[in-house]
């Protein structure tokens, strides 16, 4: 069910301020009242409401004074403010205007049109947020891809390095003197505690780079790298990767972008790991695993059940009761040589904690 939006009605007239809240809150929209323009301030602060109605003559604190303190708070500057006002002077509608006012309303004013402005505001801010977070998603994974393709344009007759399926790219603790970019195959990050346990941190595929946080830091692998089956791998020799971030903006603002994804993600499996049960981090796994392979026109998922256990952060034979489970419950098929079909995305995606 979607969130009612917050409005909020600074209003000095009893008799008015009374109408509007009711007329607001039978059209759906959850209200708070503030009595003056200094109550309204503290009012918008703490509803931080979605849209706010206010009048212009009142007491101590008149609504050209809100506004002006409300355009100079960084966290209500972008509500979308909405005068109510019995006077019609153009002096006062261009001040409130240029103050950053959205509209302004005369009173007597008749309740379509009250409630026309409203929905006519907020459904410019949705759309706007809307735009702004698609455009930017858009242009980070353009950026990225650009810079990709310019980067590897450097290296394109650069040879290859085949590895053999459990053959070891780079160890932790080793010196790096490449950045490594997945031509074919797949590999998978391992990360081994004093313990002596591995730890599948991430499992790459074709047209993934890695190797770039160390290099960045101080060039030293801190995990290890295996290669899951037959791979080629691209090296990019560190000096010439680090020639082009300095001289390539567009390569070095993406990795840095790159960077702070590949950053985000493992903290948020950090967090799944130490809040969600085995079901759920499962079914996480093979939710991430089936995207792999479909990005490579791959149907199903070919994992060794150690692999997806370090993934998953738990033991091999309790990944095999609960792929088990899955299967009996009609989330997924268990193939011949233990590949896997996911059968039912959407029940995977909603899986119980």
């Amino acid at each position: 069910m979607e969130d009612k939006k917050k409005i909020l009605v600074i209003e000095d007239n009893e008799d008015v301020r009374d109408n509007i809240r009711e007329l607001l809150e039978l059209s759906g929209y959850e209200v708070e009242i503030a009595v003056d323009g200094k109550q309204g301030v503290i009012r918008a602060l703490q509803f931080m409401p979605d849209l706010i109605l206010c009048d212009v003559m009142m007491p101590e604190l008149d609504g050209f004074g809100v506004l002006r303190i409300m355009s100079n708070k960084p966290e209500l500057m972008r509500i979308p403010f909405i005068f109510l006002t019995a006077k019609t002077d153009r002096e006062d509608v261009r001040k409130g205007m240029n103050l950053g006012a959205d509209d302004y309303i005369v009173k007597p004013f008749d309740d379509v049109e009250l409630l026309e402005a409203i929905e006519t505001r907020l459904k410019k801010v949705t759309q706007l947020k809307s735009d702004f977070q698609f455009e930017n998603d858009s242009l980070l994974s353009e950026n990225i891809e650009a810079s990709k393709k310019i980067l590897l344009d450097n290296f394109k007759d650069r040879a290859s390095k085949h590895f053999r399926k459990k053959e070891i790219v780079y160890e932790q603790g080793e010196t790096l003197d490449f950045l490594y970019y997945v031509r074919k195959g797949k590999v998978k990050i391992i990360k081994t505690n004093e313990e002596g346990k591995d730890f599948v941190l991430d499992i790459l595929i074709e047209g993934e780079f890695f190797g770039y946080m160390d290099l960045v830091e101080d060039g030293v692998g801190t995990e290890t790298i295996v290669a899951m089956e037959p791979s080629e791998i691209l090296q990019i020799p560190r000096d010439a990767f680090q020639k082009l971030l300095c001289h390539n903006r567009n390569i070095s603002s993406s990795f840095i972008k790159y960077l702070a994804v590949s950053i985000k993600e493992r903290e948020e499996k950090l967090l799944h790991l130490a809040y969600d049960s085995v079901r759920r981090r499962v079914a996480s796994a093979l939710l991430v695993l089936h995207q792999k392979s479909k990005s490579q026109g791959k149907k199903n998922i070919i994992i060794f059940r150690e692999d997806l256990a370090g993934y998953v952060g738990t033991a091999k034979e309790t990944v095999i009761r609960t792929l088990s489970d899955f299967k009996e419950e009609g989330y997924i098929n268990i193939l011949e040589r233990g590949i896997i079909e996911v059968l039912d995305v959407n029940g995977l995606e909603e899986m119980p904690n």
